[in-house]
């Protein structure tokens, strides 16, 4: 399968985009959904001249609801799935009014309990279809292994699957025939649920297509330790006798903590995959290109090296650097995929080895204006930027450009009202990385609307209170589709 002509280079003309992802739109049921709001976002965007549209990773999430620690990497997140969209089908009879949820931020839990029991009640209103048929059949591979560990972490009640008793731990066949027969109607739920939002997802890309406007997706170099890939696929990973990780993921102590950066995740047997020709990663790729034009791999630098830790340390200081899997993990891909429609997020701590890979296997890299003011003649500001390049004002771990501006400290902020000059920071800061050199420019949508960092989508190191930022009804103008509109025709986007 080739993706050539389907999926161009991400940087291969002058472009410019909006991040916000899908959870983020507004509209009635606690959270956005891919109905007519995502529509209508699609359509201010073409409207203000943008053809890229990027968002988070798309799969399920587990712990905090963060879409970087997510219960799959293959499947898609059933939150988004929109009830207008199943009203208007037939496949859920009439709703009453959803219970009072907040419109300004995403309450995870009660818009879960709501969403999935409308979700249930579909299923058991469900008649059966030749496309959910097809579906299954087509995307066994990831499907049934996702089906069944949500159900079974569901009799669990919720327990990670490291604590499910032994037989289903490690996956014996008696045990797992036992617990398909008795678990059957619900690991049809969940295979429903993919149907369902693959059908709509289809739908909203169609249209994006329509209106010219490319999907840049997201994809994080690891996977959580709760999730159906580690469980499915434990001879991937570096896992003791109960499931555990032996060795974590993480980076070093650097400028910005002094103890570095414990993710947790389970490492890979990189020499296991390349035993396997990168099978798993060229079917997530593969299969995170069916939702997206283009994917934003994460941690790119961990392809070149990565930082092992003891899965006994509690916090980054003490672990090793290990080589990746390098050029040959992409010409695998290639080979299997065709031309890698990839951007790499090549920030931290880059060494030539990594900016080296990134030119070998010829993606663009990532530039925010936002780390551009710590020094002079930082490699962050426009005048250093390289063609091929993706610059953003900041994305959604950085605070809002004016959240940002208003915490700097004096020499930064001189420094920013030197080389930007008064105004409106947000606007500021998006006129610099449109009219810049770097062939694509994405802007977060808190930054267009020039909001503080009550709008923040996530602060890395806090456990509560990410994720949950939802743009206001009607808050997207003419007047803001206008403007960028006029910026993109000076700037040639």
């Amino acid at each position: 399968m080739t993706h050539t002509s389907e999926h161009p280079s991400p940087a291969s003309r002058r472009t410019a985009g909006a991040l916000l992802h899908p959870t983020s739109l507004p509209g009635r049921y606690g959270i956005g959904d891919l109905g007519d709001e995502a529509i209508a976002f699609l359509d201010f965007l073409a409207a203000a001249g943008m053809t890229v549209w990027q968002v988070l990773p798309l799969n399920p999430p587990g712990y905090g609801y963060s879409p970087y620690a997510c219960l799959s990497s293959f499947a898609g997140n059933p939150l988004l799935i929109s009830p207008q969209r199943l009203l208007e089908e037939g496949l859920l009879d009439k709703v009453k009014d959803p219970p009072l949820l907040p419109h300004d931020h995403v309450d995870f839990e009660r818009a879960a309990a709501y969403k999935f029991s409308l979700l249930r009640r579909s299923w058991k209103r469900f008649a059966g279809h030749p496309h959910f048929d097809a579906f299954m059949a087509e995307e066994r591979e990831w499907l049934d292994d996702f089906a069944l560990y949500m159900s079974l972490k569901d009799a669990a009640g919720g327990q990670p699957w490291w604590e499910w008793e032994p037989a289903l731990r490690s996956q014996e066949p008696k045990a797992m025939a036992k617990a398909r027969a008795k678990h059957a109607d619900d690991i049809g739920f969940w295979r429903y649920t993919q149907w369902l939002l693959r059908r709509q997802w289809d739908v909203l890309r169609h249209a994006a297509r329509e209106r010219g406007i490319r999907i840049l997706g997201d994809v994080p170099i690891y996977v959580a330790g709760d999730s159906a890939d580690v469980w499915g696929s434990r001879e991937l990973f570096y896992l003791d006798d109960n499931g555990l990780p032996t060795v974590v993921a993480g980076v070093p102590p650097d400028y910005f903590s002094r103890t570095g950066q414990r993710w947790g995740n389970p490492l890979y047997r990189w020499d296991v995959l390349r035993e396997t020709g990168y099978r798993w990663w060229i079917a997530r790729v593969q299969a995170n290109l069916r939702y997206a034009d283009m994917i934003r791999l994460d941690h790119f630098r961990g392809f070149a090296a990565y930082w092992e830790i003891q899965a006994s340390e509690p916090t980054a200081i003490n672990g090793r650097w290990l080589p990746g899997p390098g050029r040959e993990l992409f010409d695998a891909l290639r080979a299997a995929l065709g031309d890698l429609p990839l951007v790499a997020e090549d920030l931290g701590f880059i060494t030539p080895a990594v900016h080296q890979l990134r030119a070998d296997v010829g993606l663009p890299g990532m530039k925010i204006l936002q780390f551009g003011f710590a020094e002079d003649d930082s490699p962050h500001l426009p005048h250093r930027y390289e063609p091929h390049t993706v610059a953003y004002t900041g994305t959604h771990d950085n605070d809002t450009a004016v959240g940002w501006f208003a915490a700097a400290d004096d020499d930064e902020r001189a420094r920013v009202l030197a080389y930007l000059g008064d105004g409106d920071i947000a606007w500021s800061m998006i006129r610099a990385v449109y009219t810049s050199v770097a062939e694509m420019a994405i802007v977060p949508v808190q930054d267009i609307l020039s909001l503080d960092s009550s709008a923040r989508m996530n602060t890395p190191g806090k456990e509560h209170d990410n994720w949950s930022w939802r743009l206001s009804a009607a808050a997207l103008t003419r007047a803001h589709s206008e403007k960028l509109r006029q910026l993109g025709v000076v700037a040639g986007r």
